[in-house]
């Protein structure tokens, strides 16, 4: 009698779920996974490397790169670490600032994933939807930073510079009448603040959208529901954090357990699934979508009322005012050094977490006094999700693996580094 052997198929680099970076190598049994092996590795770039060869300041941007859809969350770690180091005070103006970014980030993600989720499994419409909203926080991550994506906008003591009291307009031009763009216009006669309130007020009906489109749907349903199931248990055991341990019912999310910045002064809530399995998955993430507009809505009113400088007058951290720095010796000594030499970190080591969108990200620093890192590493949330996907993916079909990439929400920047 033949032997029966199973059919090892390369799935990827180039599929659907991950752009080029992800080959996995499934073992079959006709249509059914009997393993999952992923290879990764096809987009390393040294970054933990790199930072040690960069000032403090410099290595900012690569950690907009790590994760690429959730970029000013990713710098907040960094920060926090180095401030851990430093022993500074952060004023509470950019804390609430920062907080801000930080949900409107965590927004910027859920869309992307919702609409790339949606798309992986046959779903058109939910992409353009989706898109169409991330777009209003690029305008916001602009005017800000001055970059729609990667803003390095956080900075060791603060942020940047403050919210920009107006919001730039679209210009007539030969593809767009006076009509349309007076229509474009619309949200953005006044401030920032103006336009990310509008937008906040306006965003609980769009996620209401999504929910018509997908939540009841019965084909959205069908690829999903059953699929990827994670006990609580295992779930710990592997590494989960964010919503793929909520989703299996776990209620952890460090803006509650370990609050940072000023998240123990606002008001929302965690939702966690009960099956484990995509679905819920599809709904924590949804949920989370509106407690983050919620925290949004808070930070700006909070923001109207309160003025205030919102990076550190430590001099050794940040540097003075140009008015300052042109009419005091002192200050200009200070500038010159922070430019030249940036800033100096005392010896020490320190790890800083914050809930990113995909969960628990952290950056774990080693100073040796010096003006670059001596060590960085990275603890991606990523990483623990895909070395899952071998168990999550026994005994479900080839087409179930996409479902199982784009519920596990993989970003390759911050697994590969």
């Amino acid at each position: 009698m033949a032997e029966i052997k199973n059919y090892t198929l390369n799935f990827g680099p180039q599929h659907p779920a991950a752009h080029g970076v992800l080959r996995l190598v499934l073992e079959l049994d006709g249509e059914v996974i009997q393993r999952a092996d992923p290879h990764i590795g096809l987009l390393h770039r040294a970054t933990e490397k790199l930072a040690e060869t960069r000032t403090w300041i410099q290595n900012v941007p690569y950690m907009d790169r790590l994760d690429y859809v959730s970029m000013m969350v990713n710098e907040h770690a960094y920060v926090m670490a180095i401030e851990k180091l430093l022993d500074v005070e952060v004023p509470i103006r950019a804390q609430y600032i920062r907080v801000m970014f930080d949900e409107l980030t965590r927004l910027l993600n859920h869309l992307l994933w919702v609409g790339c989720h949606g798309l992986d499994v046959g779903a058109m419409a939910i992409f353009l939807y989706a898109f169409r909203d991330r777009e209003d926080i690029f305008d916001m991550y602009e005017a800000v930073s001055g970059a729609r994506m990667h803003a390095a906008y956080y900075r060791p003591g603060g942020v940047y510079r403050d919210l920009p009291e107006q919001m730039p307009q679209y210009a007539k031009s030969a593809i767009r009448s006076e009509g349309s763009v007076k229509r474009l216009n619309e949200n953005r006669s006044g401030s920032l603040l103006d336009f990310i309130e509008n937008f906040s007020n306006r965003f609980p009906a769009n996620v209401d959208e999504y929910n018509n489109l997908l939540t009841d749907n019965r084909i959205w349903k069908q690829r999903l529901v059953g699929i990827g199931v994670v006990t609580p248990e295992r779930a710990l055991q592997m590494g989960f954090t964010g919503p793929m341990l909520r989703g299996s019912g776990i209620e952890w999310d460090l803006r509650k357990k370990q609050p940072y910045e000023v998240y123990d002064k606002l008001d929302f809530d965690i939702p966690v699934g009960v099956n484990g399995d995509s679905y819920d998955r599809y709904l924590v993430r949804m949920e989370e979508m509106r407690q983050s507009n919620r925290i949004i809505a808070q930070c700006v009113k909070w923001l109207r009322a309160n003025p205030g400088p919102v990076m550190s007058d430590n001099h050794k951290v940040a540097p003075p005012s140009r008015v300052d720095m042109k009419t005091n010796m002192e200050e200009l000594i200070h500038h010159f050094k922070l430019f030249t030499e940036g800033i100096h970190v005392p010896a020490g080591e320190a790890y800083a977490a914050v809930e990113h969108p995909k969960g628990e990200f952290g950056i774990y620093l080693i100073s040796d006094g010096a003006n670059k890192p001596y060590r960085l590493k990275i603890r991606a949330p990523g990483f623990a999700h895909l070395a899952a996907m071998d168990e999550m993916s026994r005994g479900h079909m080839i087409a179930d693996a996409v479902t199982i990439i784009g519920t596990q929400d993989i970003v390759f920047g911050e697994i590969d580094r």
